[in-house]
């Protein structure tokens, strides 16, 4: 059973007494533990602007229903959190838990399930047919609407420290929030389980973990922790009782044996069913689709003799997915969300197949940049230079880890990646956020206002949106130099044969911190608060002056060691 995600939705029907006579909602309220913070109006439905995150946490319980339900109202128990979706089994003997709700709600979530998962899981008496190495297996955290992957790793990176120190557990970040490449994946991280990490965590130096003591917790195991976008878990079920069958399946499929390249993959005994299953995770289900795996998996089981008599997704799956499946099957001349009866009626939901700028291929991106309106703008691409920036000094350093020439560094390498990592995934968050604050204060001036009260409180909204208009770009330029300042330490001692890519970086980060500040610049123009107009000024003059001095640094460095490679 691996770890779900959910659809980037919200619930469809807006709470009584909030409709306006235009249909917009007012007031911005908590519901269901989800901060409404804006919504605009799309032709056919109401779209909401919310700041949501999603936990799925797995568990290693799937046979005491009076455990699994202790962790579910442990979730439930605080507020501003909505638990989605519970899925046990008792032949994994593991659960998952889906729920959502504001960043900080959602970590106190998770610390409050984990408390009781620890209290009550003993892995010394744990089997089950699912790999696992801890009481709490893994807590990933999912941006869904408002936030960034960014976020998401700051986030994992709290819960996995504070949970660490409470409960002396050794926790390893994982996925985007991994500080070693070989840990982005949590195979390599669960590899041996419970039984072979007690022996090799303390004694093996590539074990040691992040958070916590160099040693497993004898009844709580081991936890991994990090963000990571959302995925589909999906398993298949055969009519065998073979289990090097459903083996030969997965290997069909996975990444790791020639499969395809987003989908994990291993075989599973189910004793209890008398079948095997072939248990998947789809990490990029828009590129590799439901429909594709199965049609893999049902051709290779017939090899067998055997075939694929059920199949079940675990926890929440997008919507765009199952019409992806539905389009395979069906083979209709067209078919999109708009012929979905339920889903033209029903308001409040975000168009489940519409991509984020962040989320849109370079061509895609570029093609909505060069449309003549004003967003996506100048402050967008300024944010995605200094994202692409920061992944240029992330090859860098991440081309500076392994081999003995590279080991005096590693360590400082790995520090340099991981933070140059959080810079990247906030400023590919900024990219949608300062559209959206552009798009804020357009709305603040459209606003009606008749009445000297409605005026001055028009006149105040529209102060507070230019205001955030300028810190939103503020923080890109904030973001560039962080990451303009791990460029030094990637030109100075990273693998000389990626050093110029080190210099395109602090040129590209440069250029997005200079670009931010012109955003930031024209909207001081438009705000009376005089004390914020001269501090922010200060910074902006502050961060390009800085920006400059570390650039020049960064390429002198570069024409440095350039010259050493041609002397050699």
């Amino acid at each position: 059973m691996f770890s779900p995600l959910m659809p980037l939705t919200t619930d469809p029907i807006p709470p009584k007494g909030l409709q306006s006579s235009s249909g917009l909602w007012n007031n911005p309220k908590p519901f269901f533990g989800v901060a409404f913070v804006g919504c605009i109006r799309s032709d056919k439905r109401v779209t909401l602007k919310v700041k949501v995150i999603e936990c799925v946490p797995n568990f290693s319980e799937g046979r005491d229903k009076e455990v699994i339900d202790a962790i579910g109202d442990a979730i439930k128990s605080v507020e501003g959190v909505r638990l989605l979706d519970v899925e046990f089994d008792p032949d994994h003997n593991r659960s998952v838990f889906t729920f959502i709700g504001a960043p900080e709600n959602v970590k106190e979530a998770a610390h409050e399930a984990a408390d009781v998962a620890v209290e009550k899981i003993d892995m010394r008496e744990h089997k089950g047919g699912h790999p696992r190495m801890g009481a709490v297996d893994v807590v990933p955290f999912i941006p869904l609407h408002g936030t960034t992957i960014g976020e998401c790793i700051e986030l994992s990176k709290e819960f996995g420290e504070e949970f660490a120190a409470k409960h002396d557990v050794p926790v390893y970040l994982y996925a985007e929030s991994a500080t070693r490449p070989e840990r982005e994946e949590l195979p390599n991280i669960r590899q041996g389980e419970y039984e072979l990490l007690s022996e090799k965590i303390g004694e093996d130096s590539t074990k040691e973990p992040d958070f916590g003591p160099n040693k497993i917790n004898p009844k709580a195991g081991a936890t991994a922790t990090g963000a990571r976008h959302y995925l589909i878990a999906f398993n298949m079920n055969l009519n065998t009782t073979d289990v090097e069958v459903a083996k030969e399946c997965a290997n069909a499929v996975r990444a790791t044996t020639g499969g395809f390249v987003y989908v994990q993959g291993i075989g599973l005994d189910l004793p209890e069913k008398g079948m095997v299953q072939v248990s998947c995770n789809l990490i990029h289900p828009k590129r590799t689709k439901i429909h594709q795996v199965l049609e893999v998996v049902k051709n290779e089981a017939k090899r067998f003799g055997a075939t694929v008599v059920e199949t079940e997704i675990i926890g929440m799956v997008p919507l765009f997915a199952l019409l992806d499946a539905l389009d395979y099957y069906l083979q209709p001349e067209r078919l999109d969300e708009d012929m979905i009866l339920d889903l033209y009626y029903l308001g409040g939901t975000d168009d489940p197949t519409e991509k984020s700028f962040s989320e849109m291929s370079l061509i895609e991106f570029s093609d909505a940049v060069r449309r003549a309106r004003a967003t996506p703008g100048g402050g967008s691409v300024a944010a995605a230079m200094g994202a692409f920036g920061s992944a240029l000094v992330c090859m860098v350093t991440g081309l500076s880890l392994t081999g003995r020439k590279f080991a005096a560094i590693k360590q400082e390498m790995l520090d340099v990646r991981h933070d140059t990592e959080t810079e990247r995934g906030e400023l590919m968050g900024l990219v949608e956020e300062d559209s959206e604050a552009f798009d804020q204060v357009m709305a603040k001036y459209k606003m009606k206002a008749e009445s000297e009260e409605e005026k001055k409180e028009k006149e105040k909204q529209i102060q507070e949106a230019t205001k955030n208009a300028a810190e939103v770009p503020l923080e890109t330029m904030r973001r560039s130099y962080n990451a303009l300042e791990n460029a030094v330490p990637a030109a100075k001692k990273g693998n000389i044969n990626a050093v110029t890519d080190a210099g395109v970086a602090a040129h590209a980060l440069m250029a997005a911190i200079e670009g931010a500040a012109l955003n930031v610049r024209i909207n001081l123009d438009s705000i009376e608060d005089e004390s914020y107009v001269k501090k922010t000024r200060k910074e902006v003059e502050d961060l390009i002056e800085k920006g400059k001095e570390t650039k020049a640094e960064v390429l002198e460095l570069v024409e440095k060691r350039m010259k050493e490679m041609a002397e050699q």
